[in-house]
Order: structure tokens, then sequence, then C-alpha cells
């Protein structure tokens, strides 16, 4: 199953915090981090099962889904379950936001059938390229995904093991450190999956529920204030803003009221940023036939903005909620969250 790419988003992540403090955003902006496209659960395409229901609420700390399916055949149905967690780039882990230490599990991902807990078998493996290195990394005793207490200290590691990761790419150069030698941080990618199989009765509802904490990004400040949006330099990323968030005047407008127009972010106004891959939800026999998307900011407060596509909002205020009947994604979401944290 496609997984999301992250590899550009990691880079752009990478340069705005140069940007900024070259036109005057405090040093405290590389204190940014890039959020991991996550989603649902995916199924294999299928004729056969109908989704009733899906209940989505996403926070800044928690994102549940609720589904309702129903078998339209007269016999059992069987499908292949995943939840593909996103590629980790560890040549670019330091931008990323894990929501977890576990290196297995990074996003404490639960699920529930009809209110009981069920087991899925975990899948992970470490690549370069269309080469799978886990056979050796395991071999040498050293994590796919080293996170947390099982961060690799590169320079405590055999002199054997080090050139061979080396001479094989598992270990790329990253810069040299004060005393003029050379450092290394790993180069391969981490790819996990949990996989399960479900059986659906026929002529009956199915409830599958889960929840997981987001990788939500972060920036202490926000390039959407009246003084820095208004920099040629960060031009095309502002604009890219105003695409994927679908930012409006009013939202500016508002903002603006909030931070005021100097350069200094005396209002202390930071960023929050969720992705969610919402498309997998288009794999059913028909559209989804009553949709709920929850958001919830952490706040009254706090300013949200995303693209809202066919949905409807149907009430004011904090959480926001919006609903569709017969829908079919087609688009993922991308959602902005300004004010204080």
């Amino acid at each position: 199953m496609r997984r999301p790419s992250t590899r550009r988003s990691f880079t752009l992540r990478a340069l705005i915090p140069a940007i900024l403090v070259a036109i005057g955003w405090p040093a405290q902006a590389n204190d940014s981090a890039a959020e991991l496209a996550i989603g649902g659960l995916q199924f294999v395409r299928t004729n056969d099962v109908a989704m009733e229901s899906e209940d989505l609420h996403i926070g800044l700390d928690r994102v549940s889904v609720r589904y309702e399916f129903t078998n339209t055949t007269a016999k059992p149905v069987t499908l292949t379950v995943a939840f593909p967690l996103p590629d980790i780039d560890l040549s670019e882990a330091e931008n990323i936001a894990l929501p977890s230490n576990d290196p297995v599990n990074f996003v404490d991902f639960e699920t529930k059938v009809d209110g009981s807990p069920v087991p899925l078998t975990i899948d992970q493996r470490a690549v370069i390229g269309n080469k799978d290195v886990s056979a050796l990394l395991r071999q040498l005793k050293l994590p796919l995904l080293p996170v947390g207490s099982r961060e690799i200290r590169v320079a405590d590691l055999p002199a054997a093991t080090r050139t061979r990761l080396v001479d094989d790419g598992l270990l790329m150069p990253a810069g040299m450190s004060d005393n003029g030698r050379q450092q290394y941080a790993p180069g391969w990618v981490t790819r996990t999956s949990a996989v399960r199989q479900q059986v659906f009765p026929p002529a009956r509802k199915v409830v599958v529920e889960h929840q997981y904490r987001p990788s939500v990004g972060s920036s202490p400040d926000t390039i959407l204030r009246s003084s820095l949006r208004q920099s040629s330099a960060l031009s095309q990323e502002v604009e890219r803003y105003r695409k994927e968030f679908c930012v409006t005047d009013a939202f500016l407008a508002e903002l603006d009221k909030r931070a005021g127009s100097s350069q200094a972010n005396a209002a202390k106004l930071q960023e929050r940023r969720i992705s969610y891959v919402l498309k997998t939800g288009a794999n059913w026999a028909g559209p989804i036939r009553s949709f709920r998307l929850t958001i919830d900011p952490g706040g009254s407060d706090r300013l949200v903005s995303f693209c809202s596509g066919r949905l409807k909002a149907s009430g004011a205020g904090s959480p926001l909620e919006y609903t569709a009947s017969n829908f079919k994604p087609d688009a993922d979401l991308k959602i902005l969250v300004v004010g204080r944290f």
C-alpha cells in the first residue's frame, strides 16, 4: 500500500528557519518540527462492504475514528486491514515530530472491533532505496528505528561496525565535531505498518474504532503574521500556506487583530499543523453515507484553517464540526492552528 511521502515537507521545514532568522524572526524558530501525514485504517478496494458512517475526531493530542461497516452480500467477506505509519527518513529525523519514543508503534496506535481490543501484526523494515537492510541492522544488534532510549551513539560503535555501516551507506556524513572529527547519522528509511484480517459477516454491522497520537508540526511563531508574510523572502511559503490550508482574508484579518503589525511576536502566537490522509475512505461500495469531522484546537481562542471542500459546518464555536452525506473524499486534510500554546 502506498504511504505518504514526507521528504519534501522535511526539506522545506529545514529551510524555513534559516530564512526566518535572516529576516529577523527570533532564533528559536529552529525549534520548528515537521508533521507527518497519518491517516486511518486502509482496506483493499471492495464492492462488497459499504461504509455506513465515519466519525473522525482530530485533536492536537489524539486522533480517533469510529467506522460502521455493512457487508452488502450474503456471504462473509474477509479483507486485509492495514494501518500504515509514515516512512521515517532518519537522515532528516531531527526535523520530525514523533509523538512517542516507542521504536515500533511510535504513534501509540490502538484499535477495537465491536468494542473489543484487537491485535495487529506489526511489520517494520529498514530500506535504502529499494534495498532492504533490516537483516544487516538486526545482525549488528541495531534498532530499525533508533529513537528515544534506542538512539544510536555512533561514536560508541565498534570501529568495524561503524566502517561497515558507512561502506554500505547506512551511516551518512553529518558534519564535523568541535575537534574536527567526521560525524555520522543514520541514513536509512524505516517503514512500519500494522496489518490484520477482518471478517465482515453478511448483513450485519461491524464497528471499528481506532485512535493514536498525531504527529503535530510546530513553530514558535507563524509566518502569517503581517510583518512576516509581507517579506519577499517568504512569499512562496506564504502562498503555499494559503493554498494548502485554504487561508482566507478573514482569517488573516483576525490574526492581524491579535498579533498587531510589529516585527516582534508580542502576542506570542505559535503554529500547530496536522496532516490526515483521508482519501483512503473512498475504497468502499459507494460513498460514505454519513461523515462527520470534529476538529478540536484545544481552546476556543485559537484560529483554525483548512480546506473543507464539500464538508458543511454544523455549528459555530469550538470544537468545530463538519458533516457530509454520501461523501467520497478526494483530498487529504491539512489543518493549521494558530494561537497561544
